[in-house]
């Protein structure tokens, strides 16, 4: 490795960790100074509190390390440039070119790094940080099962679904048990899915079954629809459904065909999956990124100009990606394209700053 490699590769670590301490240390204190009147408000110690910050650290870093590369980089090259480094090699016959194995090897260490704490540390931690915020701090009456079947408690019913469709706020295989004085059950629906709308959900193609606790009597009709304005929503459903992000690849992958073998739709499933594997690559997109940006010219005029420029770019990344992602969960776009649009664009847009950087 050439003087010049070393030089980089140190420069731009040195700026990575200073802005990554810096990013996660502000992230922390807002989300803490957010939510401490909750865990104050549900009488839990400050230790439980420390603990659930502790524990989402992982999924912070994994949302701020592309944000980080991004920035080192653009930070390293932005004050070669200004410090007339860039001129001074150019003037000895050295492009572009010598700069991208290093920065290349920057992107492709941080996305390995990035894959693994979306593959390690996001599914150890998150679990148990979504199981401290739902039960002990808000106290929701709902447990999901690693299968997805979820049960969930509402004034009216106890409910079972098998499967729920978070884009199609779609549910399948819904089983709901009343009870009335003594907790004795006094009626059950079996229904084959349900969808909501205008504040209740339509159930189709099921059966009611009304339980006489006297006379041990049982009245038993089915319907095509149903519709129970029950005390549930989208909302409590896609809390307590176990998220892509608490699963690694390989678990995602298995319940996917899981799903599908079964008969169910999993394309919001499957968009995940593909995320999985696209998103740990954008560490090399923003470090080409940040190369491109650090060597422009007005960037060496004014280097607070470049880091918000820089800043802009990545918030038009989580923009475009997120974008594209929902695109994905409505089918407008296939699931294996959806996570990739947004790498690739940026991609290309790092590819045009660096043939303008000579």
């Amino acid at each position: 490795m050439s003087i010049l490699h070393r030089y980089i590769l140190k420069e731009i670590a040195r700026y990575f960790f200073l802005i990554l301490a810096m990013v996660v240390g502000i992230y922390l204190a807002v989300d803490f100074f957010e939510k401490i009147d909750d865990f104050m408000e549900a009488g839990l110690p400050v230790a439980l509190a420390g603990t659930y910050f502790l524990l989402k650290t992982p999924f912070i870093l994994g949302q701020i390390l592309p944000v980080g590369v991004l920035l080192s980089t653009l930070v390293t090259f932005g004050l070669m440039n200004k410090n007339n480094e860039w001129i001074a090699l150019k003037g000895g016959g050295i492009g572009v070119h010598a700069f991208l194995f290093p920065v290349l090897g920057v992107g492709l260490g941080f996305s390995a790094l990035l894959f693994l704490i979306a593959e390690i540390g996001i599914p150890m931690t998150m679990s148990r940080a979504n199981h401290i915020w739902r039960i002990q701090v808000r106290n929701e009456s709902a447990v999901a099962s690693r299968e997805k079947n979820i049960w969930i408690k509402s004034d009216q019913f106890i409910a079972h679904i098998r499967y729920y469709n978070p884009a199609q706020k779609r549910l399948h295989g819904i089983t709901l048990h009343g009870f009335g004085p003594n907790f004795r059950l006094n009626r059950r629906i079996d229904a084959e899915g349900g969808y909501y709308q205008n504040g209740k959900w339509i159930l189709i193609n099921g059966m009611e079954q009304i339980f006489d606790p006297q006379g041990g009597n049982t009245q038993t009709k089915t319907f095509e629809q149903n519709a129970l304005a029950l005390d549930l929503h989208p909302e409590d459903l896609q809390r307590v459904v176990k998220a892509s992000e608490e699963m690694n690849l390989f678990e995602l992958q298995a319940y996917v065909r899981k799903i599908e073998a079964e008969g169910y739709d999993a394309t919001v499933y499957r968009v995940d999956l593909n995320a999985k594997i696209a998103f740990p690559l954008v560490c090399v997109v923003m470090s080409l990124l940040g190369l491109g940006i650090g060597l422009k010219r007005s960037v060496k005029e004014a280097l607070p100009v470049g880091i918000a420029f820089g800043i802009g770019a990545a918030f038009l990344y989580w923009i475009l990606h997120s974008f594209c992602l929902s695109l994905g969960y409505g089918e407008m776009l296939p699931p294996v394209l959806a996570p990739w649009v947004a790498n690739f664009v940026f991609l290309c847009v790092a590819m045009i700053n660096l043939l303008h950087a000579d």
